[in-house]
């Protein structure tokens, strides 16, 4: 293979080769990532929401449907649309929440690095019993709430 095409295939592939792969994000440091998002959710397993919904067993999760949180209109609709919280579908809404989902309540302004964001989501992977496999069969998770009513619309 000449040089010049040899050069030309790694310009073209690098940017790909450089994309963080949820199962090669680090959980520890995701763990240490998330002290970010502790002051409006909480990960324990049977713990209360906060100003955003509990995110233990996120994904895999019907987005809008944690029972007893108030969801914006915008998550309502996405999971009465069938949006679920794939690992992928994390990771674009952690880079930049409002874009993802335009009438968010979330006023975080979201994780620009790829390679936080992969950490963050194999983090929130690892609290899920199924681990990865939950987020990529495109049904919601074991023990999520999918078919709860909507709460009453909060002020947006």
């Amino acid at each position: 293979m000449s040089v010049t095409l040899r050069a030309a295939l790694m310009a073209a592939l690098l940017p790909w080769l450089s994309l963080p792969a949820f199962a090669e994000g680090d959980p520890a440091k995701g763990e240490k990532s998330f002290k970010k998002c502790m002051a409006c959710h909480t990960v324990a397993a049977d713990g209360p929401s906060k100003a955003g919904p509990n995110l233990h067993d996120v994904v895999g999760r019907k987005t809008g449907t944690l029972e007893g949180f108030a969801y914006s209109t915008v998550m309502r609709t996405m999971g009465e649309e069938g949006h679920i919280w794939t690992p992928e579908e994390l990771d674009l809404f952690l880079e930049n929440p409002k874009k993802m989902a335009p009438g968010t309540k979330m006023t975080f302004a979201g994780l620009k690095k790829p390679e936080e964001r992969a950490d963050v989501v194999a983090y929130l992977i690892s609290l899920h019993p199924d681990g990865v496999a939950a987020g990529t069969a495109g049904e919601a998770a074991p023990g999520a709430a999918p078919e709860a009513a909507p709460e009453t619309a909060p002020a947006e």
